[in-house]
């Protein structure tokens, strides 16, 4: 439960982003006292991840179903060598985990700051209903240049960064055709 200042503090900064989602042409944006606790439960986990242990850069992530919260994870990189370590990654293979699900349908995603694109594909597998974030790529992108991916994977195949080739298309088709055919196949 929030203090009376913090109550006092997170809501005035909600204020400051309704008043700015206004003059943005955007009607209106309501957030719950609730919705504030968990956005600074996230941003709350940003430093211990960036700053003192280190595990990966400044991200926390909370997901909150029917009022309870699922997960809260922080960034991983580089605790774990793995580049999908994302504080938002982790919060939904935790929370998966405990519902016994790879859906979250009807959960919310509290993330410190405007997801990467492999965040938000991870987000609409996971079928993430809303999300809420704080710090945005600008705020962050002369550390982690987000856009720069965002804008990447917009181009043709042909001048992406990374160089990709098709090979062996009509195998992988024979494989998917099996798949087509199987009766208790399971789309998620």
């Amino acid at each position: 439960m929030l203090d009376a200042v913090s109550a006092a503090t997170l809501l005035g900064s909600a204020a400051t982003v309704a008043k700015d989602a206004k003059s943005a042409g955007i009607d209106s944006l309501p957030v719950t006292e609730n919705e504030l606790s968990c956005m600074k439960q996230a941003i709350d986990l940003m430093r211990p991840a960036g700053v003192i242990d280190k595990t990966g850069g400044p991200f926390g992530a909370v997901i909150v179903r029917d009022g309870q919260i699922l997960s809260a994870e922080g960034n991983s990189v580089l605790r774990d060598n793995d580049p999908t370590g994302h504080a938002e990654v982790n919060a939904i293979r935790a929370a998966c985990k405990k519902v016994g699900s790879p859906h979250l349908t009807g959960a919310t995603m509290f993330t410190s700051c405007e997801c990467c694109p492999m965040c938000y594909a991870t987000f609409y597998w996971a079928q993430i209903d809303k999300v809420y974030y704080a710090a945005s790529w600008q705020d962050y992108k002369q550390y982690f240049d987000d856009g720069a991916i965002n804008k990447d994977m917009c181009k043709p195949i042909a001048v992406r960064k990374i160089h990709m080739v098709q090979i062996m298309q009509k195998e992988a088709q024979n494989v998917w055709a099996e798949y087509g055919r199987l009766s208790d196949k399971k789309s998620y």
